[in-house]
């Protein structure tokens, strides 16, 4: 990773971590990664997959600790806050996917950790201790009716019945009754034990009517659908889940109401897009790299391309850009850090944009400064422009999180 960091108050702890994942994630997550890539989705997922050693790698080093309090056997108040983002970048550099992955497996015990009961507690506590990749979670919220009405679902004005989502859960004495589906978006939704479910327990109410599960996936009436097949991201597991009449312990439901809910999403918005900002600077990066290395290779007109004044304009913009959205993810995690649970939702929105189309629009540029070999499954590069359009949907397409971010600067 070729950067000059001019962060110079970063802590001896802050570069310790930065090394070790940087390690991880050139010489575990970037060849698995690759080799992910070019298999069926259904072998990504299989037994003998390398992906489950990206994860059990993951779990052995504590990255799925670092987020939980050491009540729990995490590691939150140990960490230095300026290692949260230089991990992100170095792994978003690795591999984009896999990050997503490895990241968003934690997202069912964030709220476990806000129950009371002892069950859910000790799944958080099972979670931190297991480092054979045994428990994962994912985050299941999109609907195949429902995708951009969750993001801006967040803003109370939408709560016309005609938006409500898909998924039901109806209380019955002890037990919610659940039906519906989630759709084929669920990132790993077909290898995850445990889900962070969304749900409508108030359909009136539209999309203000929600509520919120930890939910275990081996319940009955519980099935998955194939894994997603798709240009990017191809080493991050995605795939449907249905629900059939499946009984959930009332315990289980962590929000029952509208209100909190709204909020509680708006949060989850916040983390989520910045979380994107910071890993979609490490694959711009990577992409830049790549370009920056090929054209002092490349020779044309008897020099190295890099010696051409188009191809240094090209990698000088480039450079630019990538600066600019790494500046500006960093200062946004560190406010919303410090601001937390709140923290500033247009901003993680606005870095989540600026980093996707970002990473977007200098993987394109690479392409060009590679010309025709840049199109070819030979190098990298191709694969790193597929991952970054990719992250200009997931987690909300950007010009639909635009809109909900815009609402926040009335």
């Amino acid at each position: 990773m070729g950067y000059l960091e001019l962060d110079l108050t970063l802590s001896d702890e802050a570069k310790a971590m930065q090394e070790t994942v940087k390690k991880f994630a050139m010489e575990v997550m970037r060849p698995v990664g690759i080799k992910l890539d070019k298999m069926d989705p259904e072998a990504v997922i299989a037994k003998d997959s390398p992906l489950w050693d990206v994860i059990r790698t993951s779990r052995e080093l504590g990255i799925h600790k670092r987020g939980i309090p050491k009540a729990f056997g995490g590691l939150l108040e140990d960490m230095d806050p300026k290692a949260g983002p230089l991990m992100a970048e170095m792994m978003g550099y690795g591999d984009a996917g896999l990050t997503i992955s490895l990241g968003v497996s934690g997202f069912p015990m964030t709220f476990a950790m806000m129950s009371p009961e002892a069950e859910l507690q000790d799944l958080v506590r099972a979670y931190c201790e297991d480092t054979k990749g045994e428990i994962i979670g994912c985050w299941a919220i999109t609907e195949p009716d429902h995708g951009s009405d969750w993001i801006l679902g967040t803003n109370p004005k939408f709560d016309d019945p005609r938006c409500a989502p898909s998924v039901r859960a109806v209380l019955k004495g002890d037990e919610y009754i659940i039906t519906g589906q989630k759709s084929a978006w669920v990132s790993n939704g077909t290898i995850a034990t445990h889900a962070c479910l969304h749900v409508c327990l108030d359909p009136s109410k539209g999309m203000q009517g929600g509520g919120l599960a930890v939910i275990p996936l081996d319940l009955p009436g519980i099935r998955r659908g194939k894994p997603l097949d798709k240009i990017g991201q191809r080493a991050l597991n995605q795939g449907e889940i249905f629900f059939d009449e499946v009984k959930l312990p009332k315990k289980y439901m962590i929000i029952t109401d509208g209100a909190m809910m709204s909020a509680v999403a708006k949060m989850i918005l916040t983390n989520a897009n910045g979380g994107m900002g910071q890993v979609f600077v490490g694959l711009a990066q990577a992409a830049f790299d790549e370009a920056l290395k090929y054209a002092k290779e490349r020779i044309q007109g008897g020099v190295p391309i890099f010696e051409h004044k188009n191809i240094k304009l090209q990698l000088f913009n480039m450079f630019i850009k990538i600066e600019a959205a790494r500046a500006f993810a960093r200062r946004m995690s560190a406010y919303n850090q410090a601001m937390a649970p709140n923290g500033s939702a247009a901003h993680a929105i606005a870095s989540k944009v600026l980093s996707t189309n970002t990473a977007f629009e200098v993987a394109n540029e690479a392409i060009s400064i590679f010309g025709g070999v840049g199109l070819t499954k030979e190098y990298l590069i191709e694969k790193l422009f597929r991952d970054a359009r990719a992250a200009m949907i997931e987690d909300g397409e950007n010009n639909a999180l635009s809109l909900s971010g815009a609402e926040d600067l009335i």
